[in-house]
């Protein structure tokens, strides 16, 4: 199975790099999962001849490897109309050999790791993976899950770790970088996340602080404005007391609501010295951060 999916990957990189329009390469790296959908419907409207039965196992074969690819891969729990119609001809076909889906991170020969780790050994063992296009997805597939979950703690991080996933990737299926080289920015790019985790003890603020501190900084020119780390500091520490003491169960809800912690949250900026032009986009970003830990703080 491991073989069999890396081999996919690598054939449709190698055919992807062969066209010249973005629409040829997507397709291109579609051709083998569109390939068994349609290789399922022929298989299920003669389900019951003799000369079916004896590919079953085969025809059961490459829907294993699509939906190992397509469930651990690209998949994010929802089905889409192509898959639960494939689907319904598996149960009627019996195609299926297994309905086991294939861990990629263990068929890429990883040890499965703790996420919120991401040792260096772990790191070592994907860069010295014989199996480059799998060890490359699996840890898309690790980082993604990785910055989702992040996504409920601070928005503003999660945002710029997930659009680094996706150029990176792009820049893959576009041919623009190899494979090896890709393999090295995502690499890099859990390493950065892994250190993003330890700024607290750095810092010493709490999680929804530097939570906070970076929907603050994200503009570059007001933390040069505001003298650095220092100011930007205190008001992430002064926002979490005044926001935490003001939300309730549905404060997201009623403008009246909102409109008071944006009020608290304007006199915090203004009072420190944030820059006046470019307080809307801050109130903006620290009110998407306190919806995303507002419901664990009024539970």
């Amino acid at each position: 199975m491991a073989g069999a999916i890396d081999w996919v990957l690598t054939v449709q990189q190698a055919d992807a790099a062969k066209e010249t329009s973005e629409e040829a390469k997507k397709r291109a790296h579609r051709r083998f999962a569109d390939g068994v959908v349609a290789l399922s419907k022929a298989f299920a409207l003669a389900a019951a001849s003799e000369e079916a039965r004896a590919i079953r196992e085969e025809v059961g074969f490459f829907q294993a490897i699509r939906a190992a690819l397509v469930k651990s891969i690209l998949g994010d729990g929802k089905k889409s109309s192509a898959e639960q119609e494939l689907a319904i001809q598996q149960l009627v076909s019996r195609a299926v050999v297994s309905t086991e889906i294939v861990d990629i991170t263990k068929a890429a020969g990883l040890e499965s790791p703790d996420i919120s780790i991401l040792s260096d050994e772990f790191l070592a063992e994907v860069r010295d993976s014989d199996k480059k296009n799998l060890a490359i997805e699996a840890l898309k597939k690790l980082i993604n899950g990785d910055v989702r979950s992040q996504s409920k703690r601070n928005v503003t991080q999660s945002k710029v770790f997930s659009e680094r996933l996706e150029a990176a990737i792009a820049r893959y299926h576009a041919n623009a970088i190899t494979t090896a080289e890709v393999l090295e920015e995502l690499i890099r790019l859990a390493k950065d996340i892994r250190a993003a985790r330890a700024r607290g003890e750095e810092t010493g603020l709490s999680d929804e602080e530097i939570a906070f501190y970076d929907a603050l900084a994200e503009n570059d020119s007001a933390r040069q404005v505001m003298g650095g780390e220092p100011a930007l500091r205190v008001i992430a520490h002064e926002l979490v007391t005044v926001i935490k003491g003001n939300v309730s169960v549905d404060w997201m809800h009623r403008d009246s609501a909102r409109a008071n912690i944006r009020r608290h949250v304007k006199r915090l900026l203004r009072k420190y010295g944030y820059p006046p032009d470019l307080q809307d986009a801050a109130v903006q970003n620290v009110l998407q951060q306190a919806e995303a830990l507002s419901a664990e703080w009024a539970a």
